[in-house]
């Protein structure tokens, strides 16, 4: 079955502080939702193709937090924290994100994750993302941030394929 996902739009204006990415999945919102708030079908999907996920705390609710850890092929680990401010299932997630891999502590940004339903059973996913200053949006960006997205989501999508059948 061939997947008729459109890809990815990543979308960073010169001088803001936020990236609005945008990704459309043949899938249900429901579905879509379930992917990132069950523990094990997040582990199958986030993070660039060769890496492995280790969740250390998962509590996608209003209030709850999260840490996972990346690791490359090669062993080396990246970490990631946050804090859930609001889930509301299925159409929206706001929390936190921290990559902990950067020199000094506090670079921290405010994710909006909105779920839309599209005609024809899909999802549109809307993610928001704003930076404390357009130097760590950019250094985000530098680091890899919109290969590691679209990465995650064309795994992602693989997933849905398979959770539809």
């Amino acid at each position: 079955m061939m997947s008729t996902t459109k890809k990815m739009d990543f979308a960073a204006e010169p001088g803001k502080q936020e990236i609005i990415i945008t990704r459309e999945f043949d899938a249900p919102r429901e579905l879509v939702y379930k992917a990132f708030t069950d523990k094990k079908l997040y582990t199958q999907w986030l993070g660039p193709k060769g890496y492995t996920m280790k969740i250390i705390k998962f509590e996608p609710k209003s209030g709850g937090s999260w840490r996972y850890v990346h690791r490359d092929p090669t062993g080396k680990e990246f970490g990631f924290h946050g804090v859930y401010h609001e889930v509301l299932p299925p159409e929206r997630m706001i929390d936190t994100f921290e990559f902990e891999g950067l020199p000094e502590k506090g670079h921290v940004s405010f994710e909006t994750a909105k779920f839309v339903e599209v005609p024809g059973n899909r999802t549109k996913l809307v993610i928001q993302t704003i930076f404390q200053s357009v130097q760590d949006r950019d250094g985000m960006i530098q680091s890899g941030m919109e290969r590691g997205m679209n990465e995650s989501f064309d795994r992602l999508d693989e997933l849905l394929m398979t959770l539809k059948k």
